[in-house]
């Protein structure tokens, strides 16, 4: 499948050269709500993406998985799953390729493959208790 970017100076990268070019989070007033900015490198083949939103106990308060971008620019809203939010939040993005198995003659169990991360970021916001 060929990938085309509107700036022809972008040249298209290898997955193991794939890197996480911006991350940034952005609180809504509402407080339950985060918009998060994700960029990452011309790409030849799709990657995908891991973003976590702990709080600050650690304690994972969003999730979601990005498959197969065809956009290096990404921007989704994600929701806190606390009851009062509030206080400082961190965001973890891991940037992946999914290795997938072979095709062999043999149908006998598969062996689970492990992704090939090629990038990790982090960033933190702070939301105002009872926003």
């Amino acid at each position: 499948m060929d990938i085309f970017f509107k700036d022809p100076n972008e040249i298209p990268l290898p997955p193991e050269e794939v890197r996480l070019s911006a991350l940034k989070a952005e609180p809504w007033p509402d407080g339950r709500r985060v918009r998060i900015y994700l960029e990452v490198d011309p790409f030849q083949k799709r990657p995908c993406a891991d973003l976590i939103i702990t709080n600050a106990a650690g304690e994972e308060v969003a999730r979601a998985n990005i498959l197969e971008t065809i956009s290096r620019k990404i921007e989704i809203n994600m929701h806190l799953r606390e009851a009062e939010p509030g206080g400082e939040y961190n965001v973890q993005a891991v940037v992946y390729y999914q290795k997938l198995p072979s095709v062999s003659e043999e149908s006998g169990p598969q062996e689970s493959l492990e992704p090939l991360v090629v990038d990790r970021g982090q960033t933190s916001f702070t939301i105002s208790p009872g926003s």
